[in-house]
């Protein structure tokens, strides 16, 4: 099986640097990119070894969006790869931002991370800008910064995750790669903080203390864990998330990463949080965060990289 970049399938770390980024219009920036992009993990293995410590490692990963795919990567496409689509429902919006390339660095410590941010940017030039950087950190025991534990419904396991993120046979030279869509959330904890633990709880569709999940009967039709936990055909629909806390004092919030085999499922959690049913039921907790950007994807495996920079 063809390798998959390193930031997708393992457990979540502490430190986490975001970077999306928008490609030049220079004639020459795409096949820049493409060499670059093909050295990332190198910079992060790198990065490692400024550490005498085993354990501290640099996970990194790279996509593209569908605006410059076929500028970058013009012999092939991985099918569903679509721009990020805007949600709007009576004041809640999902919306759609600029961003051609992503870049998820990712570990346990910060300043490794920030090592090899900063020469890959080094690497990258003039053929792209800087649309948006975010720092993410661990929060108390894996927590949001509402106070609940974030990614408890994650798939658990290397062949549950593997199942679960990355596409597999009958894909072609895209085996082992990923979708993956991003968003940034500013969360308003003053009005969060407002309510009572017994109203959060219930937004949330479980224990703020405990984590232990509320019965089918126990949870609201407006629960956020009701609305985005889905089935088909008795089947769960399932995404893996890599989302962290972000910010400073003045503003702050949850960067939303989530990595799939199939990038439809995250459409359709995203339509039951924004979107009312028939009954007038939408996610709650979207009164409380609001989306700022939205972007997608797609993460090609680490060899695809590493040919198609041969090729520049």
């Amino acid at each position: 099986m063809p390798i998959p970049q390193s930031a997708i399938l393992p457990d979540a770390s502490p430190h986490a640097i975001f970077l999306t980024l928008a490609l030049g219009p220079e004639s020459d920036a795409a096949a820049h990119v493409r060499r670059a992009a093909a050295r990332l993990s190198a910079l992060a293995g790198q990065a490692n070894q400024l550490d005498g410590q085993s354990g501290n490692e640099v996970l990194s990963a790279i996509g593209f969006g569908a605006a410059v795919w076929d500028r970058l990567y013009p012999a092939a496409r991985p099918d569903n790869l679509t721009p990020f689509q805007v949600l709007s429902d009576n004041g809640r919006r999902a919306p759609a931002t600029a961003g051609d390339i992503f870049i998820h660095l990712r570990g346990t410590r910060f300043d490794l991370c920030f090592e090899t941010a900063r020469h890959f940017r080094n690497l990258l030039g003039g053929a792209v800008t800087v649309v948006e950087e975010t720092h993410g950190f661990r929060y108390l025991d894996s927590r949001d910064l509402t106070g609940f534990v974030d990614g408890t419904e994650n798939p658990q396991g290397d062949e549950d995750r593997t199942r679960v993120a990355l596409l597999s046979g009958g894909a072609g030279p895209f085996e082992a790669g990923s979708f993956v869509a991003v968003q940034r959330y500013i969360h308003d904890l003053v009005s969060w903080e407002a309510l009572a633990i017994e109203e959060q709880e219930k937004i949330i569709g479980r224990s703020k203390a405990e984590n232990i999940e509320f019965s089918a009967e126990e949870k609201a039709p407006t629960a956020h864990i009701k609305r985005v936990n889905l089935k088909e055909d008795g089947q769960s629909l399932e995404i893996l998330r890599h989302s962290m806390p972000y910010g400073t004092v003045s503003e702050h919030g949850l960067l939303f990463v989530a990595y799939g085999a199939d990038p439809t499922i995250f459409d359709k959690m995203l339509h039951e949080m924004i979107l009312a049913d028939r009954a007038g039921h939408y996610d709650h907790l979207m009164s409380h965060s609001r989306a700022v950007t939205g972007t997608r994807f797609f993460v090609p495996p680490q060899d695809w990289l590493r040919q198609n920079a041969e090729n520049s």
